[in-house]
């Protein structure tokens, strides 16, 4: 696949493809547009990625599949979630043995609040004409389906 190594040109460096493109666009979605919301709220990143995956009840399992990491770091998250009131552990119905993670009534006004934040194109993307839009759109689509691609094999 595509290489990230530097190379050197007139005394400069020349980054590939690859490596600039990422350069340029961890520059522009770094930090989220939620991080100020979650320090005001006292939350940590994580907590946002669970409040985000919760539109449903989810297992342990589930939220640590989605959030990419392990199931034992979840355990913390949910804690911290339950101690604010935003979410609660409740038995599945099909399987009593296995917790179901619902949010609250306070956590689905945070999510909510929360989500409406980060659905707000940041000014560098409404100031790009249309048709730019539509092409960067393409480009993160296929981008995204061949990380689906790589997470599922």
């Amino acid at each position: 696949m595509g290489k990230s190594k530097a190379r050197r040109g007139r005394g400069a460096e020349v980054k590939e493809p690859a490596a600039e493109a990422w350069s340029l666009l961890s520059g522009l979605v770094y930090p989220p547009p939620f991080l100020p919301i979650v320090r005001e709220l006292g939350l940590r990143p994580a907590s946002f990625g669970a409040l985000r995956a919760l539109e449903e009840p989810r297992t342990m399992g589930e939220i640590a599949s989605v959030l990419r990491c392990d199931r034992s770091n979840v355990t913390g998250i949910v804690d911290g979630l339950e101690e604010r009131g935003l979410a609660r552990r409740t038995p599945s119905e099909s399987d009593r043995r296995v917790k179901l993670i619902a949010l609250t009534a306070d956590g689905r006004r945070l999510r909510a609040r929360l989500m409406r934040a980060v659905e707000q194109p940041p000014p560098w993307l409404d100031g790009m004409s249309a048709a730019d839009q539509r092409a960067l759109l393409d480009l993160l689509g296929r981008a995204a389906s061949a990380d689906a691609e790589t997470l599922s094999s």
